[in-house]
């Protein structure tokens, strides 16, 4: 086991647990929620953060970070359980290629574009901060409909 699978990723799990959490309490109509102003739906923003995990595993694999890649699958950002199958998916891709990195896999470099460049490490930090403000930014929509997903989400987010 690599030293980021033993150390890290108990927390590293945690967090993204939160997006389960949130998931659970979520129905399809939420999913169609839109705040005021210049905003995606609920489900539009989760499925963003898919996105960027479906990223963030393709740079793993490609030492190279591309955010212009979408999932395009129909109605994807309006179906609760179609978005947690597809977190599932994604979460057991990344843990996967998480611990059966080697240390040396760990210290390769990814290019994330205009000349940033990040070893694997720090690359899955970003993108653990990534998730943070993720939920940061569902946070709103939830206190706008009035739902709170554990006791957990208001200790870690608010």
């Amino acid at each position: 086991m690599n030293s980021f699978a033993k150390d890290y990723m108990p927390i590293f799990q945690a967090v993204q647990s939160l997006r389960g959490q949130l998931m659970d309490c979520l129905t399809d109509e939420d999913l169609r929620y839109e705040l005021p102003g210049n905003n995606p739906t609920l489900g539009v923003l989760c499925k963003e953060i898919g996105d960027i995990q479906s990223s963030y595993i393709q740079s793993l694999k490609t030492h190279t970070q591309n955010f212009t890649v979408h999932n395009e699958t129909a109605g994807l950002a309006e179906g609760v359980t179609q978005l947690k199958t597809w977190f599932n998916e994604l979460d057991n891709e990344l843990h996967t290629l998480v611990t059966g990195f080697s240390e040396e896999d760990l210290g390769q470099m990814i290019d994330r574009g205009h000349a940033f460049v990040l070893p694997v490490v720090a690359q899955l930090h970003v993108y653990k901060e990534a998730l943070l403000l993720f939920y940061g930014r569902a946070s709103v929509y939830l206190k706008a409909i009035g739902k709170s997903p554990s006791q957990q989400w208001e200790l870690w987010v608010g």
